[in-house]
């Protein structure tokens, strides 16, 4: 069994770019696709970036207990990491990195107490990160409105993690996430 590192934040905190750099950087790990109901965006591939689900046969998922760890994070718009992508990566001898909801981290630190390590990615500033959900261009008014929303709350959560990284110049949250990483990888 590998070790599971998970990558939580607010939207916007840069968490993707961060996974992202990570997985370039060390190729003893592997990314682990999440499920989801929301919309498919143009530049995403089904399977790669998500699996795309309607909200029925999400639901049905969950019927089955076919997920480590799920959310309805909006009303319908659900989350979750499947049990056969875990094992998949497992199986190919990767440690899994996880870029997903607060409340998912937490549930699979719950669940793989001693294989997890949980990373909470910190805007430097509210306004930061409101400035760059703007910047991103993903959203509209709406969905804008509910991201920011939900910042506070899920900012509540850092405490509960085991390493905070805040994201203010990229190249150094990089470096930082590179070193957490590897001390836990090669257990320093």
């Amino acid at each position: 069994m590998g070790k599971l590192i998970v990558f939580a934040a607010p939207s916007g905190a840069g968490k993707t770019t961060i996974v992202r750099h990570i997985l370039n950087a060390r190729q003893d790990v592997a990314f682990s696709v999440s499920a989801t109901t929301r919309d498919q965006r143009s530049y995403e591939v089904d399977g790669h970036d998500y699996y795309f689900l309607t909200p029925q046969a999400f639901r049905e998922k969950i019927d089955e207990n076919a997920f480590v760890e799920w959310e309805e994070v909006y009303p319908d718009q659900y989350y979750g990491t499947l049990k056969k992508e875990v094992e998949r990566l497992w199986n190919q001898g990767k440690n899994i990195i996880f870029d997903i909801d607060v409340k998912g981290a937490l549930s699979i630190k719950e669940t793989f107490p001693s294989e997890t390590l949980t990373i909470f990615i910190k805007p430097p500033s509210l306004e930061v990160l409101r400035k760059r959900l703007i910047n991103r261009a993903t959203e509209d008014e709406d969905s804008l409105h509910r991201r920011l929303e939900k910042v506070e709350w899920e900012m509540d959560f850092e405490n509960k993690f085991d390493k905070t990284l805040v994201n203010n110049v990229l190249s150094e949250a990089f470096l930082v996430a590179e070193t957490i990483v590897e001390h836990f990888l090669e257990g320093k």
